[in-house]
């Protein structure tokens, strides 16, 4: 977190979060702390197996559709 917590409070645009389980740069419990202080009232956590980096390629088609569905 780091000194986020207070700017992701601000957030309140609808989020799609994607967290790597295993993640070697962010801990889990940081990324988890992140989401939690995200202002969204609409927000979601989409968490998978992996490393940093190591995000599945349907999260992309998801993500793509995230953004459709909101800036339409």
């Amino acid at each position: 977190m780091h000194g986020l917590a207070a700017p992701a409070a601000r957030v309140t645009v609808p989020v799609q979060f994607l967290l790597q389980w295993d993640d070697t740069r962010v801990p889990r419990d940081q990324a988890l702390a992140l989401f939690n202080a995200l202002g969204s009232i609409e927000k979601t956590l989409h968490a998978n197996p992996g490393d940093h980096g190591g995000i599945p390629a349907f999260e992309t088609d998801d993500a793509l559709r995230f953004f459709a569905r909101h800036l339409a």
